[in-house]
């Protein structure tokens, strides 16, 4: 019963972090801060007007905010994956020791 519970609260903290994400797509819109990637292109114009880019983003996020927000997840999920592997490894290492 206890894996059954902790299950179901494990999709619910799942489906609630979703939940935040997509609503914080829906309520930020458009934003103000711009960031290198703005700046470069910008140089890039300047340098060299007959530049073509080599391919073009499938979806642009609707404010750099969210873009940040994105990079940071990226960023998170990275780590966590990193630290995860260096933990597993780390404890199967104790485990096999004693």
């Amino acid at each position: 019963m206890k894996k059954y519970i902790q299950k179901n609260q494990n999709i619910f903290l799942l489906l609630a972090i979703i939940a935040i994400v997509i609503g914080v797509f829906a309520y930020v819109g458009e934003s103000e801060f711009g960031g290198s990637d703005g700046h470069a292109e910008e140089y890039i114009t300047q340098a060299n007007p007959d530049y073509e880019p080599w391919f073009s983003s499938i979806w642009e996020p609707p404010g750099s905010e969210i873009e940040s927000l994105l990079f940071a997840l990226q960023a998170a999920i990275g780590a966590g994956v990193i630290c995860y592997v260096i933990g597993y490894y780390k404890g199967r290492r104790a485990t096999i020791s004693k």
